[in-house]
């Protein structure tokens, strides 16, 4: 189990105490700090089953200044562009062996845990 985690979300830090209830220790990823590659975030789309278009934040800066340039992008297009932005990757996002989920609310991460 691993989660996508920026501590100074609320969100991020009330799943991560969430799956630490429920015993599971995981692997931390700052993704501030280490973004995922495009062949990470391209499998962490699928396992969510959305387009990379779905998984940005569209309230932060770095959308804003750039939303007509990201309305022109492809799918790889905009998975190179998030990685490059990771402050537009939605938060937290836990991956599990059985998937990956959206800790947005926190509580539907329990479904990919066993």
């Amino acid at each position: 189990t691993l989660i996508y985690h920026h501590p100074r979300c609320s969100k991020s830090r009330q799943t991560l105490a969430l799956l630490q209830e429920k015993g599971i220790t995981p692997e931390i990823i700052e993704y501030l700090n280490t973004p995922p590659d495009a062949p990470t975030l391209s499998n962490i789309l699928q396992q969510l089953g959305l387009e990379a278009r779905v998984l940005i934040r569209t309230g932060e800066d770095e959308y804003k200044n750039q939303k007509d340039a990201v309305a022109e992008m492809n799918e790889a297009q905009l998975v190179a562009w998030m990685i490059e932005n990771p402050k537009v990757i939605e938060r937290p996002i836990v991956v599990t062996a059985i998937g990956a989920r959206i800790g947005r609310p926190p509580e539907s991460v329990l479904e990919i845990i066993d």
